[in-house]
């Protein structure tokens, strides 16, 4: 008391202002969490033994006058809240140390995997978790070396698939949950979180079907009833039937209402109360909002100070005050909900699909709704690269970087944008990389070929610069890095052009499973250029958004302000470059070769077990309906052709082949072959994909054909597809959300290993929408 009581005459505590060291930029990789869990319970151990030294026993309470102290127990016994506060110091000594450049190594004596079971790296999950320090890039980390250690128990799975859903990354989930889903099939909760992985990512068929399954098998377990209703509530929003909806609709909220009769959990009880209002039932949701509301006002009593485990209780708080018409109330706890969910962008989404239900149903403003839960913005972005010392012309030259970053980091504040999205030239496309790093956001990095030859092309290429090491840097902390196609190609700017389709598509599935906007963001001088650059990308980019957010490079080169907030963006009637023909590329022509198409290969499925006598009735019958169809003038594509049982199509636009597919796979299933004189089983694998294509004419045959990596890449999708289904690639699904198609939707299955070990890729079943 003394020495505050004279901070406070001096006048100092009214001045003081902290300075730590920063650590922002700092990421955590497993083996430091590891070594963190080793030091933490080492420290721990260092305490107890000195305090016993002095004297001091375990007792239940804490009493300086006998000496004792409660957590004088072996360190996994502490509760879970001790053990956060050891690992906690721990962490920030391990981030200032890297933060100040020195690293810490073992020897090869050590290590530390040794030391640790799988059941440890679960706890450090489960406490680390709902921290800040626990990023998306060391969860993957972990993941690398969960995979490794390969654990006995499923425990770290859940935990990492939870952990990764809570940020809002359905697909990496679905990966982590099938990979634990190999070892334990039956593990209930291990199916619970695929389940919603699936349904956060879109997959809403797939995930009702498995939740359908589990609870035929006799699982009717709350969790699994309340999973299984909110597909029907996504089912219910994605129908364009009204018989559909309606029945949609009740089955989900039969569902929760059975699943909040189990427990009475406030999860299941606030959705049967969102849904009862819905359906017109007012009363009997605001009886179920008021019990919700008492259960999560006790909870919270026995809470002193809020935490991210506190997340669900504020939120339903929130949404129970919406139901009876308490507006202020639910902005309270929903800005209460959004301070401690901070980063968890999948939870912070769902909260605000049920509440902008609310507010339409309620007829509510959805633009109050945005402002309270501010999710943040996904950004797809492009920009000139740093001028080489010998340009000519200025227009982005070195000593700019400062300036251009610092416009960056603004916008990007502006826009309340975290997820970025690039290519990785050195530049303005590194510069808005480094700012998502700095703002702990997400960075998603796609190269146009592999990363060596990159390096040489559009990154090491300025003498005596850094660019390279802080390309390295990056990449290390990306949340995913994407390999656009796996050779360059030696002419030509179409790899550029596909990398740009993919970042845009890419960008654009991952702001609907947040439920939040896209936006385009350029670093450009406001010159049309050659046609392969920042204005071309800027050009695509209007076909699909209303607006694109621009940094005036020119403004900044006149060491001119910034434009203001409406001068910052064009829409599509202020620029007038041409957009592209065809939402893929222009209609081919023998001058131009290398171009961006879409490929479909299939084979007949029970093709070897024809007979002798069934192959003309196999060409007449079943190739003969295909034929039929591809000469429809719906789709025409540019290329077919057959080698025995395999199938080969090229089409100029995705929404072609995908649609071409659909049909193909319905037509097979819809014919009695067996009495065409054919096996009663026949059916297609078919496979999608699109990227750029050489186009050229067969010195043999004399015809025109597509050849190249991207036509083997398709070929090795084909025998991985279940017979009767359609699955595409990752390159396609995003080049179909990229253009907005309706008629059909790619569903994500995982990682899966293509034929001939070509590798693994993320892989997409292809469907038609629920009418």
């Amino acid at each position: 008391m003394t020495l505050l009581r004279t901070c406070i005459e001096q006048g100092d505590c009214l001045t003081y202002q902290p300075k730590p060291i920063s650590t922002a930029n700092v990421t955590l990789t497993a083996e430091y969490l590891k070594l963190t869990e080793v030091l933490a319970r080492n420290i721990h151990e260092i305490w107890a033994k000195h305090q016993f030294d002095l004297g001091w026993s375990q007792g239940s309470q804490y009493s300086e006058i006998d000496r004792q102290h409660p957590y004088l127990i072996p360190y996994d016994e502490l509760p879970a809240a001790e053990k956060q506060s050891r690992r906690l110091a721990i962490l920030e000594t391990l981030k200032t140390l890297l933060a100040l450049g020195y690293r810490v190594e073992a020897s090869d004596a050590a290590n530390l995997s040794l030391s640790l079971e799988d059941q440890d790296l679960a706890g450090i999950l489960q406490g680390l978790k709902t921290s800040s320090e626990l990023n998306l890039a060391s969860l993957l980390a972990l993941r690398r070396e969960t995979i490794r250690l390969q654990p006995r128990t499923p425990d770290i799975y859940r935990a990492l698939g939870d952990a990764i859903l809570q940020l809002g990354e359905p697909l990496m989930a679905y990966d982590v949950l099938a990979e634990g889903l190999k070892y334990w099939p039956t593990d209930l909760q291990l199916q619970q979180l695929l389940a919603l992985s699936l349904a956060r990512s879109g997959a809403t068929v797939a995930a009702n079907s498995l939740l359908l399954k589990l609870v035929q098998s006799g699982q009717q377990d709350e969790e699994t009833l309340g999973l299984l209703a909110r597909t029907h509530k996504d089912l219910w929003l994605q129908a364009v039937d009204p018989e559909v909806r309606d029945r949609q609709l009740q089955l989900a909220t039969e569902r929760y209402q059975q699943a909040y009769q189990l427990n009475r959990s406030a999860w299941t009880g606030i959705n049967a109360a969102t849904l009862a209002m819905i359906n017109g039932q007012v009363e009997q949701a605001k009886s179920l909002a008021h019990k919700v509301r008492e259960d999560c006002l006790q909870k919270l009593s026995n809470s002193f100070n809020r935490s991210s485990d506190d997340y669900w209780q504020l939120a339903t708080l929130g949404e129970a005050a919406l139901i009876l018409g308490e507006g202020g109330e639910a902005e309270t706890f929903y800005g209460q909900a959004v301070e401690v969910g901070q980063g968890r962008f999948g939870d912070l989404s769902s909260s605000r699909r049920n509440a902008m239900l609310l507010a339409k149903h309620l007829e509510i403003d959805s633009q109050q709704i945005k402002q309270w839960f501010q999710v943040p913005r996904v950004v797809v972005f492009c920009g000139h690269r740093i001028d080489h010392p010998d340009r000519p012309q200025p227009r982005f030259p070195a000593h700019l970087e400062p300036k251009v970053y610092r416009a960056i980091c603004d916008r990007l504040h502006q826009l309340n944008a975290r997820l970025g999205y690039s290519l990785a030239t050195c530049g303005s496309d590194i510069l808005f990389l480094e700012a998502i790093r700095e703002m702990k956001g997400e960075l998603h990095i796609v190269l146009p070929y592999d990363r060596e030859q990159f390096i040489r092309d559009s990154v090491d290429i300025i003498p005596g610069a850094n660019w390279k090491e802080r390309f390295e840097q990056l990449m290390q902390q990306a949340t995913e890095v994407i390999i656009a196609s796996n050779r360059k190609l030696q002419e030509g700017n179409v790899v550029y052009e596909y990398s740009n389709r993919l970042l845009h598509g890419l960008a654009k599935m991952r702001a609907e499973q947040l439920g939040t906007d896209l936006v385009p963001l350029t670093v450009w001088d406001g010159k049309p250029g050659d046609g392969q650059g920042t204005a071309n990308n800027i050009a695509f980019w209007q076909q699909w958004a209303e607006q694109v957010e621009v940094i005036d490079l020119e403004a900044l080169l006149h060491s001119s302000p910034l434009r203001i907030a409406t001068a910052g963006s064009i829409s599509t009637q202020q620029f007038a470059a041409p957009a592209l023909a065809t939402p893929l590329i222009s209609t081919p022509t023998l001058t131009i070769e290398r171009q961006i198409r879409a490929l479909l290969f299939a084979d007949v499925v029970h093709y070897s077990q024809l007979e002798e006598s069934q192959y003309l009735p196999f060409v007449e019958h079943f190739l003969g309906a295909i034929a039929d169809l591809s000469s429809q003038p719906n789709h025409p594509p540019l290329l077919k052709n057959t080698w025995g049982d395999a199938l080969y199509f090229v089409f100029l636009t995705v929404k072609q082949a995908g649609q071409f597919a659909l049909n193909l796979c319905d037509l097979i299933q819809s014919i009695d072959w067996s009495s065409r004189g054919l096996p009663e089983q026949l059916n297609l694998r078919i496979a999608l994909h699109a990227g750029p294509v050489d186009r050229n004419v067969d010195p043999i045959t004399g015809q025109v054909n597509y050849i190249g990596t991207h036509v083997t890449h398709t070929a090795r999708i084909e025998p991985i597809t279940p017979p009767g289904k359609v699955y595409a690639s990752q390159a396609f699904a995003a080049i179909a959300a990229s253009e907005g198609l309706k008629s059909f939707t790619c569903d994500y299955v995982g990682q899966m290993p293509w034929a001939k070990h070509y590798g693994t890729f993320p892989t997409y079943h292809v469907r038609r929408c629920v009418p």
